[in-house]
């Protein structure tokens, strides 16, 4: 088992449920990224989300476009996002990094290339926006390969053939993208979501992350009731983005622990 299969049925068998925060590596600077994820893991998470900094970020809204920039601007690279997992994997051997971004720093570097690094950071699994299931059969295979989880989105708009292919590629969780448009948008309907989750797993026998809307406790207690794990982005990054950056790292710590303190009553 993976890293991220290990803790996710690690929590299934204590009958809890998954907290998947979200940072964007680099923001708001680039030496916080890991004193943040160690914050996050003290905090409660189970799994990090650690985003690669990328000038077109397609699937997200204006606040984490806005942490893509500042990292950018930093000149923060997937070499840098690399080296911060490096960073973090000298004191935590055992929380999962899945790395979510876009296609082309990965295409840059090359798939092998990538995978052999990531590998060599201690990188668990990859959310890669625009690779669908259908067309990298082979990213996929050589992630699992050096023991790396591909996972894939499903949204609600989701047919029921690609609902198939993700259950055929994906291992570790599926992430299930609540709300019809981009991160920190709208409010969720657990209603509608509670449905699609079900009709998601007649196919997918993968544990389910829901994201995209979650911003309190009261909704990531309402979702985490029909899921197995929520995961947390914009919420987190307005944190960062309201907080004098010597109190980002402890600000960040005490919201996702009244998070980890919903979920567990």
């Amino acid at each position: 088992m993976s890293r991220i299969q290990s803790t996710l049925a690690a929590l299934a068998a204590k009958n809890k449920k998954g907290l998947i925060p979200f940072i964007t590596a680099g923001d708001p600077a680039p030496e916080l990224t890991v004193p943040l994820m160690h914050a996050l893991v003290a905090g409660g998470a189970d799994i990090l989300e650690l985003g690669v900094p990328f000038s077109d970020p397609m699937a997200e809204g204006p606040v984490i476009q806005r942490a893509c920039e500042r990292a950018l601007v930093f000149g923060v690279s997937m070499h840098d996002v690399l080296g911060f997992v490096s960073e973090f994997r000298k004191t935590n051997s055992t929380t999962p990094v899945v790395l979510m971004g876009y296609a082309n720093p990965i295409e840059r570097m090359g798939q092998t290339n990538f995978v052999l690094a990531a590998k060599a950071a201690g990188v668990d699994g990859t959310i890669v926006v625009d690779y669908p299931p259908e067309e990298c059969e082979e990213f996929a295979e050589t992630l699992k390969a050096n023991d790396m989880d591909p996972i894939f989105l499903l949204s609600p708009t989701s047919t029921e053939e690609r609902i198939q292919q993700v259950a055929k590629f994906g291992s570790g969780f599926s992430y299930y993208v609540s709300l019809k448009g981009v991160t920190g948008a709208a409010n969720i309907d657990t209603k509608e979501v509670a449905e699609r989750i079900a009709a998601i797993r007649k196919y997918v026998k993968l544990p389910i992350g829901v994201g995209f809307g979650i911003r309190d406790a009261a909704t990531a207690k309402a979702v985490a009731a029909v899921s197995d794990a929520v995961v947390i982005g914009s919420r987190i990054i307005q944190e960062l983005e309201n907080s004098p950056r010597e109190q980002a790292v402890e600000r960040v710590q005490t919201f996702i622990a009244g998070i980890r303190k919903a979920l567990d009553e």
